[in-house]
This record gives C-alpha cells, sequence and structure tokens, in this order.
C-alpha cells in the first residue's frame, strides 16, 4: 500500500526538518522540492577556492531541548569537558559533549560541532562598543559626558511621556531606550537593515527580536557587574558560547539531507513550484518547472511549504480571492549581499582585542553603525571556525549588505561590489585596499520577511491559507515571520505532528516564535 504523499517546498532548515521528521515516524512519504542545487536555504554553506562562507551567520542556541537534541544527534559535540555551559544573548543551559578534546583528532575530519566563543560588537564613531549596549568604562568613555547626559535626560522623558499606544518600531525604541540613544544606536542602522524609516515598521518586529532589552536592564546589568567581588569571575560569567558546525552551518544542513535520502525519502532539485491548484479547500497538486524549462504535475497528500508567501498565493489555481492576493503582493522583503574578501591583515586598532599578527578581531560579527558607509554587519569567518578558513595566516571576512532586488547596489557587477565593499571597510579604518587577496560576491533574495507595508493586513492571507485543510505553512519565508534558525525547525516539527495525528488546526505553528517558550527574550539572571 502507498504511503500518503507529503510534498515539502524547500529543501532549508524547516523543510529538511519535516522530511526527517516524516521518516522518522513511517507513515508518510516525504518529496522534497527545491528550486536551486543545493540544500540549507539561507543556512548553507558557499564554498570559495577553499575558503567558506556562512551567509547571515547561525549561531546554534536554543531555548528549546528538543532542538538542541536534534542538532546534537546530527553533529555531536566536541568539548573540553563532560558537560559544556553554553550562553547567548543572556540565556543559559548545558549540553552534553559526545567526544572531549583529547578525542578531536579522532573526530578532526568527521561530522562534529565545537563549541565556540561568541563575541559581537557594535563599531560606531571608529569605535568598538558592547552588543548589547553595557553601562561601563568603554561605553562612558566612547560616548563621553555631554552625550551621556543627553542619553539620560532623554530616556528619563520617555519614561514620564511615553509613546502611547505603541504602534511602530520608533516608539517601542523610544520607550524603552528615549530619544537620544534610539537615534545614536538603533535608527540608523535599523533604518539600513530595513530601507524604510522606523516610524514605518511594526511594533511587533521589536517584540519578536529585541524582546526584553532596555536602558532599565542595562543599569540592572551593570548594576549587578558592580556587585560581583572577583573580577576574574565577573569576566569569566560574561563570555558567552555557542555550538558551530566545524564546517558552517551548511555541514549540518547536508548532512540532514543525507539522512532524508538514505531513509527512502526523496530531494528533488532544480525544481521551481510555480502553482497548487485547489479544489473545496483541499491542494490537489503542485505544479513545477525545472531549471531546463520541463514542466511538471503531480498529486499531493499534504503540502508542506517554506516558499515565499507572496510568491505561494501568486501561483494558487484557481486565484486567490482579490483583496487576499492585493496583500500578499505587497507583502515587502529585504535583500541580502554578502561579499567574502579574503586579505593579508587588518588595520591595528587598540580596542579590537586583537590577538593575531593579521589585526583580526576577536568578533564572530561586527554591527557597522557608521552613518557614513552602506555596509551593515560585517563577520569574521575565521572566529566562527577556523575550518572555514583555507590558510590560517589570512583573514576571511563577510561584509553583509542589506538592499533590494534591482536596486544599485543589488545590480553591480561582481568586480564593482568587490572594490565598493573593500573601500568601504578602508574608509572606516578597518583595512587597507592592498591587502585585499581575493573576493566572491553572493546574492540572496527574499532573506528578510519584512514588517511594514501590506504586512499590517497578512492576518487575511493567513486565514485564506490556513483554509486549506492540508496546507501547512513554515519557516521564516513559507510563514513571513523573521524566525531564527530553531524556530522555523519548531514549526515544521509541529506540522509533522498535526499531519501525522489528522489535525487540520494550525495554531500551534503560528504560536511557535510568540509563546514566551520559544522567545529570543533576555533573561534576567539572579544577581
Amino acid at each position: 500500500m502507498n504511503k500518503p504523499k507529503v510534498i515539502i517546498i524547500g529543501a532549508g532548515p524547516a523543510g529538511l526538518t519535516a522530511a526527517l521528521e516524516l521518516l522518522r515516524d513511517g507513515r508518510m512519504q516525504p518529496i522534497v522540492l527545491e528550486a536551486s542545487d543545493t540544500v540549507g536555504g539561507i543556512s548553507r554553506t558557499v564554498v570559495f577556492k577553499g575558503n567558506r562562507m556562512d551567509i547571515g551567520g547561525h549561531r546554534f542556541f536554543s531555548k528549546s531541548d528538543w532542538v538542541m537534541n536534534w542538532w546534537k544527534e546530527i553533529l555531536p559535540i566536541v568539548a573540553k569537558a563532560p558537560v559544556v555551559d553554553i550562553a547567548y544573548q543572556g540565556k543559559c543551559r548545558s549540553a552534553s559533549a559526545d567526544f572531549c578534546a583529547e578525542e578531536t583528532e579522532l573526530v578532526n575530519e568527521g561530522r562534529i560541532m565545537r563549541v565556540r566563543n561568541r563575541l559581537s560588537r557594535i563599531y560606531f564613531l571608529r569605535k568598538y562598543f558592547d552588543y548589547p549596549i553595557k553601562l561601563n568604562a568603554t561605553t562612558i568613555s566612547n560616548l563621553g559626558p555631554v552625550r551621556l547626559m543627553r542619553i539620560g535626560a532623554s530616556y528619563l522623558w520617555a519614561m514620564l511621556f511615553p509613546r502611547r499606544p505603541e504602534k511602530s518600531l520608533e516608539d517601542f525604541l523610544v520607550n524603552r531606550f528615549g530619544g537620544e540613544l534610539y537615534r545614536t544606536f538603533f535608527r540608523d542602522y535599523t533604518e539600513k537593515v530595513w530601507g524604510v524609516p522606523c516610524s514605518q515598521i511594526s511594533a511587533e518586529w521589536g517584540a519578536q527580536r529585541i524582546k526584553g532589552l532596555s536602558i532599565l536592564e542595562t543599569l540592572r546589568h551593570a548594576w549587578r557587574v558592580l556587585r560581583k567581588k572577583n573580577a576574574q569571575a565577573t569576566k569569566t560569567s560574561l563570555i558567552e558560547h555557542f555550538l558551530y558546525p566545524r564546517l558552517g552551518p551548511g555541514q549540518l544542513w547536508e548532512e540532514v539531507a543525507r539522512r532524508v535520502l538514505a531513509g527512502g525519502g526523496e530531494i528533488r532539485f532544480g525544481q521551481k513550484v510555480v502553482g497548487l491548484r485547489h479544489e473545496n479547500g483541499h491542494i490537489r497538486s503542485v505544479m513545477t518547472e525545472t531549471t531546463n524549462g520541463y514542466s511538471c504535475e503531480m498529486d499531493v497528500d499534504y503540502v508542506i511549504s517554506t516558499m515565499p508567501i507572496k510568491d505561494l498565493v501568486a501561483g494558487m489555481q484557481p486565484a486567490a480571492p482579490a483583496d487576499v492576493a492585493s496583500v500578499a503582493t505587497a507583502l515587502p522583503y529585504r535583500d541580502f549581499i554578502t561579499v567574502g574578501l579574503l586579505l593579508r591583515r587588518m588595520r591595528t586598532n587598540p580596542q579590537a582585542c586583537s590577538a593575531s599578527a593579521n589585526n583580526m578581531p576577536a568578533d564572530n560579527w561586527i554591527y557597522i553603525q557608521e552613518r557614513d558607509v552602506r555596509i551593515g554587519r560585517l563577520q569574521v569567518f575565521n572566529n566562527w571556525s577556523p575550518d572555514l578558513v583555507a590558510n590560517p595566516d589570512h583573514v576571511w571576512l563577510g561584509l553583509e549588505y542589506f538592499c533590494q532586488e534591482g536596486d544599485d547596489l543589488w545590480c553591480m557587477s561582481d568586480s564593482e561590489m568587490l572594490d565598493f565593499a573593500a573601500g568601504e571597510l578602508e574608509k572606516i579604518g578597518m583595512i587597507v585596499k592592498t591587502d585585499v587577496l581575493d573576493g566572491t560576491v553572493i546574492r540572496v533574495p527574499k532573506t528578510y520577511p519584512a514588517y511594514f507595508g501590506a504586512y499590517g493586513q497578512f492576518p487575511k492571507v493567513r486565514e485564506w491559507l490556513d483554509g486549506f485543510e492540508n496546507l501547512f505553512l513554515v519557516g521564516r519565508n513559507g510563514m513571513h515571520r523573521y524566525n531564527n534558525q530553531d524556530h522555523s525547525m519548531l514549526t515544521a516539527k509541529l506540522a509533522v505532528e498535526a499531519i501525522v495525528s489528522g489535525s487540520k488546526d494550525k495554531s500551534a505553528i503560528w504560536a511557535v516564535n510568540i509563546d514566551d517558550e520559544y522567545h529570543e527574550e533576555t533573561q534576567e539572571r539572579a544577581p
């Protein structure tokens, strides 16, 4: 007897998680349709002349025990102790290691996770600030007394006269940080990322991504640090760690794909979904086009979709109602360019915390808040994993740009983009262009679902799509939600559970990253 067929659109984290979970259950046959020729989506690892790039940066940390155990089962953890404490953005948890440090050589060529130090900072006024902002000597020195007084006064004003109701991201941030700090550290960078003023972005984005942060929390953190009796203990307690695959996030998803195929699932590459045929609230078939122009239509029992909702609704046959189609068509996205630059060295900076001969900073990520350049973030791939870099004497950087498909950045040739990116780093004093050895450019459309414009009417689209009893939306683009990797996996898990149990209720899927259990929220530690 043939098993019910589940078509999974997209071979990113959500799609591959769904496929593997369906195989583990054993009652369904998963078929993954992937438009590109590789797996992992934006969590893939790109290889350039032996150097590996993590698109956007993916730290492996989750509050969900299920996700942590799932990752660990795919890639075992190598650490110095049997149990390791990992922490990220104020959240702490433990993970058991599968191999100790002495056994590292035995698994050095295998599929493993390592425990990595986490350091992210802000680069502003040609100086380094802690990220998130902390009230410490470095911040006070960098900002100066006059700006600090303005920050304090504007925060008191915001406390006395908060903006109500909180409609926009600007309202959300000003209420928690005051106008001066908002203009100093949040406004320009956020508008660089999203391409629109903060006053046009929904407050929901702030509630989802930076809930729990405020000046008050910053002051509480500073007070707790001051109360520590042992300065070295304080320094140690503030070091954060995360898990990371030896060869980048794509290594994990390539292993998942291998297990899907070994378990009898299918992954069909070069299959772009262009339409879904439906009847009486049920998806009947999925239509695809291959890279060489061939068309195909296959009957389905269930569909799990991670494709952008804009494209999903546009491909519905019969067409979606006019009001639904108009909202879906106008849903906004932000596109993304990563420029990989290979360098001999970086410029010396006393604040860079560099311990290497090539002046490489100790950061994984640096948020570039300078107003005179368009670069948004800088990754130092060496610090994610030394195995991402072919030559350990070189510095391997990822310069991240947020843009719109078709704008001036997107339309630059690779050589123009490489020259432009190197020039920006030289302009802000991080490198000398003559130290650039090589580079590459990666363009990723629809990387970030946006929370402005037509998004305000998104519930209308969700309600219509949820009405199809055998269609389940999961993942970042599949739900038009700025999910982290673990959130996308959890949505896939819940979709599989609904399918195998015969449930048509989608509410639990939509609750992921809204319920406190999954929120990326700063947790207050005991003093």
